[in-house]
């Protein structure tokens, strides 16, 4: 098969590829299953980890969030590869700037911190797709997370470019890998493919070396070990404070009857969905479970230890009956803060490890309340599609899905126009629940509803025969838990407007990021700027506003009281979504080094559905992650 050709392609390229120089000395990782303990240089070895994610935190603030959790007591750090992050384009890899993998693992090798690396190439993480590019799913059969030849060759082309960098920084090799990761919890995915995680085997061993310790995690349950583990690889489990702690090491024990204790996820906290309460785990009982695993000698990741931004609008979600997105924060209620901030929970840790490191913790970076910024009106979405959209529409008899239109995330404008004279409000119908995953309906710019994937597959609009209809579909993440990872984006089926099938459509890729980032609205301010309106704007606008320099680059925090839902763009990057009457999350974290001290700061805003009568938001030198002020 083609896959098996590309393999040993692989083969033959890694073969005569140069070979990095080993350190002398003896340096070596292993397992001693005698005496039910990892072995560092010949020496028994305990690590305590915390999970960190490079990709979620600016590269500015790495060597900070990484000193802080050395000098919590932690010896080693999990770390998560995106595969997305660092080929969102197929055959396109990126790993600069803030995807910089090598040099993050240097700042932790010099901060002296261990790496415990989870490539994936799935890795759940509440990552948009668990990692995995969406452009997989090109190919609309695909069984993602299985032996199919199209999702092995992609998987194994990617390895061939990730895995070689990984393996001058194994320990072995004078880095600071010790362990890694193959795929992630495949125990609770449906496929339970031995030969999809036998290939995985293969291609790690190809590249990394037959001594590099590869496990596997997986959850506290019989089947996902059964499911999740493979001869070769040493299979760990993971659970939180709500687990027996003797029940679930026994479990371990039934599929690894010798070697180390592993919990390769301790739960300190948890992940916030829209529309939650926000997520808290006490303290105490943190502490409490993760003294008693250390004294039994186990082996203890904590996920997360740190409290994590995400830039981008790729937000991730999980999938139980209904589909849910996760909000903007990635926070966790971890020991470190969204701004990387120690907090009690991270005290209460220290106590338990007792061997701290020497000197004093880094102190929280400075934080200031900037104030209330006004905002001004820049137009619809509609109005802006020569900006937004430079290529122009594609035209097509019925709706084509965002990986039809190879956009992949973001958001895209499907436009029709009404078939005849609608004088009373008729419905609008998604009937297979096709709306993936929120849809704002406009009729000759003028809002007139919306549809929402799984609670809203109806809305009323009326109007007169030939009327434009424009369709804004909002891409707000996909599933990255479950058997529904393949989850196509856009409108998947047809939309019917009482009797009729709406058919004959313009779809509009939006390139929103792109337009900012280049400077759009405030490039062209001077095209803006209409009259004041007495009242505010529905449905999707864009508006901008500028934060004045005053000196200072300090963290801060952007609330938007009584903006409705939207995202948020500060000088070009995409802070993520807001959504305050759906909550919990109020604040979106910005970054210090995200600002000027000396140019003006520009804000741009989408509001998808009604902007408040002030426009304006503010700036505050506080988080708010739950409706009720923190």
């Amino acid at each position: 098969t083609s896959w098996k050709v590309t393999f040993f392609s692989f083969f033959f390229l890694y073969k005569f590829r140069p070979t990095p120089i080993l350190v002398s000395g003896g340096r070596s990782f292993s397992i001693d299953y005698k005496h039910n303990c990892f072995l560092k240089d010949a020496k028994p070895f305990q690590y305590i980890s915390g999970s960190i994610h490079y990709s979620r935190i600016p590269r500015y603030y790495w060597k900070d969030r990484l000193v802080k959790m050395y000098m919590a007591g932690l010896n080693a750090i999990q770390v998560y590869v995106p595969w997305n992050f660092h080929e969102a384009v197929q055959g396109v890899f990126n790993f600069t700037g803030d995807r910089d993998l090598e040099h993050f693992l240097d700042l932790a090798n010099q901060t002296g911190l261990l790496v415990i690396l989870r490539p994936g190439p799935y890795i759940c993480a509440e990552w948009e797709m668990g990692g995995l590019p969406a452009w997989l799913l090109q190919k609309p059969n695909i069984i993602l997370r299985s032996a199919d030849t199209d999702y092995v060759q992609a998987v194994s082309n990617w390895f061939a470019v990730l895995l070689p960098k990984i393996k001058p920084w194994l320990y072995v090799n004078g880095g600071n890998i010790i362990t890694v990761q193959v795929e992630n919890e495949y125990g609770s995915y449906f496929a339970c493919d031995y030969n999809y995680m036998r290939h995985l085997r293969t291609l790690f061993r190809l590249f990394l070396g037959e001594d590099t310790v590869l496990f596997t995690t997986d959850g506290n349950t019989d089947r996902e070990m059964t499911c999740g583990s493979l001869e070769g690889l040493y299979a760990t489990v993971d659970f939180g404070t709500n687990n027996n702690v003797t029940e679930a090491f026994k479990r371990q024990r039934r599929f690894e009857p010798r070697g180390p204790l592993v919990n390769s996820e301790f739960y300190t906290g948890w992940l916030d969905h829209w529309g939650d309460q926000h997520a808290v785990v006490d303290a105490q009982k943190v502490s409490r479970v993760l003294a008693e695993m250390l004294s039994m000698g186990a082996n203890v990741n904590m996920y997360v230890s740190l409290n994590i931004l995400i830039t981008s609008s790729r937000i991730c979600l999980y999938f139980f009956l209904l589909f849910r997105s996760v909000v903007t924060s990635y926070d966790y209620d971890a020991p470190l803060s969204e701004a990387g901030d120690p907090t009690e929970k991270l005290v209460a840790i220290r106590d338990v490890i007792k061997d701290i490191p020497s000197g004093p913790m880094p102190p929280p970076t400075p934080k200031f309340a900037y104030g209330f910024v006004n905002l001004k009106k820049v137009g619809n979405v509609s109005s802006l599609l020569n900006t937004l959209s430079p290529l122009g529409p594609v035209e097509s008899q019925y709706p084509l899905t965002f990986e039809e239109m190879k956009q992949y995330y973001g958001y895209m404008l499907y436009r029709t126009t009404l078939p005849r004279d609608l004088s009373q409000p008729t419905p609008l119908i998604s009937p297979l629940n096709g709306v993936h995953d929120r849809a704002y309906v406009s009729v000759n710019g003028v809002f007139q509803g919306l549809l929402e994937r799984d609670t809203a597959l109806v809305t009323n609009i009326s109007g007169r025969q030939g009327d434009t209809v424009d369709v804004l579909v909002e891409n707000m993440g996909r599933v990255n838990f479950g058997s529904k990872i393949n989850d196509y984006k856009g409108l998947l089926s047809h939309l019917i407007l009482g009797k009729d099938v709406l058919t004959d459509w313009k779809i509009y890729p939006l390139d929103i990021d792109g337009a900012i980032a280049g400077g759009w609205p405030h490039s062209d301010s001077q095209k803006y700027f209409p009259a004041p309106e007495k009242e505010p704007s529905l449905g999707p606008v864009f508006y901008m506003g500028t934060l004045q320099p005053n000196g200072l680059a300090w963290d801060t925090f952007l609330r938007l009281n009584e903006w409705t839902k939207g995202q948020v763009w500060i000088n070009g990057v995409n802070l993520g979504r807001y959504w305050p009457a759906r909550g919990p999350q109020q604040t979106l974290y910005v970054p210090g080094p995200l600002l000027s001290t000396v140019l003006p700061n520009y804000i741009t805003v989408l509001e998808l559905e009604g902007a408040p009568a002030h426009q304006r938001v503010l700036f505050m030198d506080r988080h708010q992650l739950s409706k009720s002020l923190e």
